[in-house]
């Protein structure tokens, strides 16, 4: 299980690792283009937050494991919600992922 940390003090998301892969290249995508966009994501202990990730955002990403391939389709899917003026959404990956 990783974390993305957020914030000073960061608060702390724990993501799966595959997951956390795949929003890692969506956020520095995004920041490389300086794009600014929001993040939501699952609270430990249930709930929501959203965030604002922005280029002057403190944020680190902590891999627990080994890395993962990235899912073409579902790398897709995470783009385009974080191009939303919602913002993306970070869920789980999909037991059964799109190919």
């Amino acid at each position: 299980m990783g974390q993305l940390l957020y914030g000073s003090p960061p608060e702390v998301f724990e993501v799966d690792d595959r997951t956390l892969a795949h929003v890692e290249v969506v956020i520095l995508a995004k920041l490389r283009r300086n794009e600014n966009f929001a993040v939501t994501l699952e609270r430990t202990g249930g709930g929501l937050s959203t965030i604002w990730v922005s280029t002057a955002s403190t944020l680190q990403l902590r891999f627990d494991g080994e890395q993962h391939p990235i899912n073409r389709a579902w790398l897709e899917t995470l783009i385009d919600s974080a191009n939303t003026p919602a913002g993306m959404k970070v869920e789980a990956y999909p037991p059964d992922g799109p190919a």
